[in-house]
């Protein structure tokens, strides 16, 4: 009986579903390629998700800015619902900085199997102009590849310590929800601002970095 052509993309998500659980990337990739879907690609692909998710994360700390901007101007009884507020932008940070740091590993992950598989295969050409060629082509690829994880990385890590601060703000604040408490932190609100600041111009490189990339890529 012939499968027809309708049920291949359900098979091949059903494959890569099972080849990722038992993690047998060369059955993962093997089923990619099927599809005429190959490692290069790949990476193309978990860059542009790579860079997506940075583009969400940095729509959300913007606006966890915005909140803490906004909660120094309340007072009284509004306390408790801008407390509330914030700790959702923080949450809601929380959770995109998770989906950086995931993609960001796949990254990784697709970037080494490429490459490696990139060195073998040179190898196996016997003509010393085209191994010199592809290796030229290898070298310039992976440079730019490092240029690019290099921005990556540096985001993903100026997250961690913007976190830190705007958890130890919304944890102060649900402990002392009055206003003298609030004056109190706006030290510390401007400090945080500035950190998330810093941490949207290093997205903002990143996701430079990786469009780049993508464009070299394609």
């Amino acid at each position: 009986m012939k499968t027809s052509s309708a049920r291949w993309p359900a098979i091949a998500l059903a494959l890569l579903c099972l080849a990722a659980a038992a993690g047998c990337r060369s059955t993962y990739y093997a089923a990619y390629e099927k599809f005429g879907v190959h490692k290069r690609d790949l990476l193309k692909k978990r860059v542009t998700a790579a860079r997506d998710g940075q583009q969400a994360a940095q729509e959300q700390f913007r606006d966890a800015l915005t909140r803490l901007k906004e909660i120094t101007a309340f007072s009284g009884g509004e306390l408790e619902r801008a407390h509330q507020a914030l700790k959702t932008e923080y949450q809601r940070c929380v959770q995109r900085a998770q989906t950086v740091r995931q993609r960001i590993r796949d990254v990784e992950t697709v970037a080494g199997d490429l490459f490696a598989e990139w060195e073998k295969e040179i190898q196996q050409i016997h003509t010393a102009s085209l191994q010199a060629a592809s290796r030229q082509q290898l070298d310039a690829t992976r440079r730019r590849y490092e240029e690019m994880h290099q921005a990556l990385a540096n985001a993903e890590q100026s997250m961690a310590p913007v976190l830190t601060q705007f958890n130890d703000y919304v944890l102060f604040l649900k402990h002392n929800l009055n206003a003298q408490a609030v004056a109190s932190l706006k030290g510390e609100a401007a400090g945080i601002q500035d950190e998330i600041t810093r941490l949207l111009e290093s997205m903002n490189r990143s996701i430079t970095r990786a469009d780049e990339f993508i464009r070299h890529m394609n």
